[in-house]
């Protein structure tokens, strides 16, 4: 297993894909939309954001030998999917929150009615993207990664985490029924980006695949217990989005059940899970998945 990447060398293997990603992003989002919408589909996605699954999307797929050409589509498909959920998310219905991504929300901007109608589109173009008809993306490749896109949003990954949610405000949850919350509101979709880069490569090995399944899990939960300390520990400009509102929202996270050492103690414990899952995939190019899972555990934001 190659040593652990420099912060330098994790800057620029990141830069090289944002940009092909950010690219791609303004090349597709809200084109063909009325001009409202689109301003609204833009103002969502752009300029704005991690850019996490993406990033894993990408990294994935180099480590199985993907199709480059896949890999963007799955990677601006799933940053699409994160972005009208969180524009969904910020609604009065729903969080009721005024800021993200260090801007008023779409909502605000907007108005409620055009940022519904935003995370619509979002949704619908993610798929559309997955689906080209230039030959580029074999159709058994298409009809896969549309399935585990679906899977990660729908009701038994995103959408039903974020049901048990809300569902959950004011209510004293044990451990395992936060990590199902958890598994399933935040860390569907990050697994799914790491399956979904693997599903751009012809062939993955069944050992291969696993490993990167549970690598996935793995980080998909250390990121939402980072979240979950973050949100008691940085401030509203250093997150780009209001901080301390799960507590003011009563909410059950980690720091709330085990204590912010405890967190913290948790979240190297899944680091650790999910580069031991990397050693044993038989795989020999995953620097950058590695590099990654430690980025989420360490970032400060």
């Amino acid at each position: 297993m190659a040593d652990r990447w420099d912060a330098a060398r994790l800057a620029a293997w990141c830069g090289l894909h944002l940009r092909a990603v950010e690219d791609a992003l303004t090349r597709w989002v809200g084109i063909d939309a009325p001009v409202k919408l689109g301003d609204a589909m833009r103002y969502a996605v752009l300029d704005g954001g991690k850019r996490l699954r993406p990033l894993l999307v990408m990294a994935a797929s180099e480590s199985a030998g993907g199709n480059p050409k896949a890999a963007i589509r799955a990677a601006c498909s799933v940053e699409l999917i994160h972005a009208y959920s969180l524009v969904h998310d910020d609604l009065p219905c729903m969080d009721n929150d005024v800021l993200r991504r260090g801007k008023p929300t779409v909502h605000v901007q907007f108005g409620e009615a055009d940022a519904l109608l935003a995370g619509d589109a979002l949704q619908a173009l993610a798929f559309e993207l997955l689906t080209p008809d230039d030959g580029s993306v074999t159709p058994q490749v298409q009809a896969t990664l549309c399935r585990l896109l679906a899977r990660a949003a729908g009701g038994q990954g995103m959408a039903g985490g974020q049901a048990i949610d809300l569902a959950s405000v004011g209510v004293a949850l044990d451990e395992a029924r936060l990590r199902e919350m958890h598994r399933l509101k935040t860390g569907a979709l990050l697994q799914g980006s790491v399956e979904m880069g693997a599903a751009c490569a012809d062939v993955v090995s069944p050992t291969a695949l696993q490993a990167l399944r549970a690598y996935g899990a793995a980080l998909g939960l250390a990121f939402q217990v980072v979240d979950d300390i973050l949100d008691v520990t940085a401030d509203s400009s250093t997150l780009g989005k209001t901080a301390g509102k799960d507590a003011a929202s009563d909410k059950p996270t980690y720091v709330s059940l085990l204590g912010l050492d405890g967190a913290r103690d948790q979240a190297q414990a899944l680091l650790a899970e999910a580069l031991a899952a990397l050693e044993g995939s038989g795989l020999s190019d995953v620097g950058a998945l590695r590099a990654l899972a430690y980025m989420v555990v360490d970032r400060d934001r």
